[in-house]
């Protein structure tokens, strides 16, 4: 498993699943209210986009493993507040409970990917550059 010959965060199976909820979300939130717009709409979304960036940020921190750790921990808490923001949408009838269970589903998935990457760091860590 781990970075093998992986170029990019791209490349990462669980970047590529928070991606395609997370446009998800940006599709499905396009019908909630106006009045969400700069509230519920806007947090999704951005919790979503989140999960990515930090993904993309821990690829890069890879060198450091608190500092990986720290990133992929901070994709978990993301993925999470997605999950609670699904669980609002679904309450406040925005979006119906199927299509709110598979994106928690995929979630749930995420998450565990990034607990099992923490877990297993030096699968991951780059190794450390000698000076001469």
């Amino acid at each position: 498993m781990g970075s093998k010959r992986l170029l990019s965060h791209r490349e990462l199976e669980v970047y590529q699943m928070a991606f395609d909820a997370a446009m998800e979300i940006f599709k499905q939130s396009k019908t909630f209210p106006v009045e969400e717009k700069y509230s519920l709409t806007d947090q999704i979304r951005r919790s979503s986009r989140s999960v990515c960036a930090n993904l993309a940020e821990a690829w890069r921190k890879r060198r450091y493993e608190a500092a990986f750790i720290s990133k992929l921990s901070d994709c978990e808490a993301e993925a999470a507040e997605t999950q609670t923001w699904l669980e609002f949408c679904v309450k406040c009838d925005y979006l119906n409970a199927e299509t709110a269970r598979k994106l928690y589903k995929t979630y749930n998935q995420i998450l565990a990917k990034l607990v099992n990457m923490i877990n297993n760091t030096s699968d991951w860590i780059l190794p450390s550059r000698k000076k001469r």
